[in-house]
């Protein structure tokens, strides 16, 4: 198992973006903790003693698969969380504020986890929240990068190879009119394709609802007609009981020679007027038999006046009957009860503006369409313009760090392809794409079918030696760039890396003297035996350990006096 030292190296004044990383129960890792600084970090140790532990532990935080295999030996589950200070990486904060996944009492503070149980299943978390692993690695890619031979390596994908262009050559203002004008048209072009699409439906649609209007509109339906005609139908086929009935009413009120209720209303009047005294009861019973008579007079002007000029024409009845009739016949076509049909022409009305509208709204779109094509077009050429000059002067400068890198025949090449899409694109009229020729005769390849590790090492150093001064560069792990090269190269690959590393933070894992000796900090990975296990610790060298373990990795185990002033000296330059 390990055994993890906390190593904390001498202060400098860098940045450091990665800034801590616990392991716990990882492969023969018991506990791990290590606390990292900006500037260049060196690690080195003999082959075998556990270097790769580090790299394989960030690559799991990063969102490489993982499986059981990887939980220590009795443990139920391993756990790996690296801590990041976000503080000057703007593209990692606006992921996080655009996922809601920003810590709120230390915003400039990021935490990846990962946990794998003993069965193989995987969680991940940013921040305490759980993420799906597409996240995970998608903000990985963000905030650390490792150039070795690792799945999530950036300089792999194009993506990677247009942004590091466009922040070499291309004005920044530029581009973000061009983003902004992009996004514009994109928002307009799934709008006018989502109207275009159903807008032979809706011409349908529109020509069904004119000729239903047009129909209902030559019936002249009024406000109240059918329940006003539905009562006048029941009085005239009830004309002739009606009429009976109301002269009947009529002759009891006031016309039968027999007695009618008014002569009877005014024969109890004179009655109670004859009385000698009157009580209050008695005037009162008076006054509403007074008032009686009046109702019962306009009662029975009433019914003269109805029975005068009530007309049971037939013909209207007719009339009615059939106007009932194409009234319900409309409502029944149209799946509505007849009293519905106004509220139907005034929906019927409104869907056709609507449709009538959409056809002014495809006209607007398409003629935005056109416009911000025009708008993106002259953007995207300027930013061609800009890009051709910017490769050719990114190309020439990357090779001539690679031939200090000990590869004098490789070459970079930076490839504009023309986009095929005839749509405007958010990347611009072309597709970017590094490609590299590593020996005289052989045709450009991408990066990803360079079969040396360390070739590909060193490529990636050269680019991002040059790019790092324009681009927001991650933290950037180099996994042995110094495979297969000699002390010259090695000495100037040690002090690319410390350049770059006083510009970004730099973790390199070498077995060079030479580089390991231009870092700003140290870090010794060493493994010893003991009764039932193998120990790993990782600790931070000072002065005159470091020199100790230049001096191991210039002349083995049994350094030599000129071995250890060799050391010494690589120590000495830094000063």
């Amino acid at each position: 198992m390990i055994q993890g030292v906390l190593g904390k190296p001498d202060p400098i004044y860098f940045h450091a973006m990665l800034r801590h990383l616990a392991i716990q129960n990882y492969a023969t890792v018991d506990t791990l903790e290590i606390e990292f600084s900006g500037g260049m970090t060196a690690i080195t140790g003999e082959t075998g003693a556990g270097k790769s532990i580090i790299l394989g532990a960030l690559g799991f935080t990063l969102g490489d698969r993982a499986d059981k295999t990887i939980v220590r030996t009795g443990a139920s589950k391993a756990e790996i969380s690296a801590e990041f200070d976000t503080s000057q990486i703007d593209a990692a904060n606006q992921w996080l504020a655009e996922q809601e996944l920003i810590a709120e009492a230390e915003p400039n503070l990021c935490i990846l986890r990962r946990v794998v149980n003993s069965d193989g299943r995987s969680r991940a978390f940013i921040n305490g929240s759980s993420v799906t692993l597409a996240s995970l690695k998608t903000l990985g890619e963000l905030l650390l990068d490792i150039h070795s031979q690792h799945e999530h390596q950036s300089l792999l994908q194009k993506a990677t190879h247009q942004r590091l262009l466009d922040d070499f050559g291309v004005d920044k203002k530029l581009r973000a009119n061009l983003t902004s004008t992009w996004k514009q048209w994109q928002q307009n072009h799934q709008q006018l394709t989502q109207l275009s699409q159903s807008s032979e439906e809706n011409s349908a649609q529109s020509q069904l609802l004119s000729y239903q209007l047009t129909e209902l509109d030559e019936l002249a339906i009024g406000d109240n007609e059918f329940a006003q005609l539905e009562a006048e139908f029941k009085t005239l086929s009830n004309a002739e009981d009606i009429v009976s009935k109301s002269h009947q009413a009529l002759s009891e009120l006031s016309e039968s020679e027999e007695g009618n209720l008014s002569n009877q209303l005014g024969i109890i009047a004179s009655t109670l007027d004859e009385l000698p005294e009157k009580t209050d009861s008695i005037r009162s019973a008076q006054g509403l038999l007074e008032n009686a008579q009046i109702q019962i007079e306009e009662a029975v002007n009433e019914l003269r006046s109805f029975c005068d000029s009530f007309n049971a024409d037939p013909e209207r009845l007719e009339q009615i009957n059939r106007r009932l009739g194409t009234l319900h016949d409309v409502a029944r076509k149209h799946k509505v009860s007849p009293n519905e049909l106004v509220n139907l022409v005034s929906d019927l009305r409104e869907q056709l503006s609507r449709f009538e509208n959409s056809d002014e709204e495809l006209a607007q779109l398409q003629a935005n369409d056109e416009m911000l094509r025009e708008q993106f077009t002259k953007l995207a050429k300027e930013q061609s313009k800009q890009r051709k000059a910017a490769a050719k002067k990114l190309g020439e400068q990357i090779n001539s760090q690679l031939k200090g890198l000990g590869m004098p025949h490789a070459s970079l090449e930076v490839s504009l392809n023309p986009s095929e899409s005839d749509n405007p694109q958010r990347n611009g009229l072309e597709a970017i794409e590094f490609l590299v020729v590593t020996n005289p005769g052989q045709p450009p390849q991408s990066l990803i079918k360079i079969a040396s590790g360390g070739e590909l090492s060193r490529i990636s150093l050269a680019i991002q030696v040059i790019t790092a001064q324009t681009s927001q560069t991650p933290s950037l792990v180099f996994d042995e760039v110094d495979v297969g090269i000699g002390g010259g190269v090695a000495k100037t690959v040690g002090e690319l890396l410390r350049a770059l590393g006083e510009r970004t933070q730099i973790l390199c894992v070498t077995h060079q003297a030479q580089v390991a000796g231009q870092g700003h900090q140290h870090f010794f990975v060493a493994k010893e035996s003991a009764s039932d296990s193998a120990l790993t610790s990782i600790r931070a060298l000072q002065s005159e350990e470091r020199v100790k373990e230049l001096a191991r990795m210039l002349g083995g185990e049994e350094f030599s006096d000129e071995s250890l002033a060799h050391a010494q000296k690589l120590v000495a330059n830094l000063a």
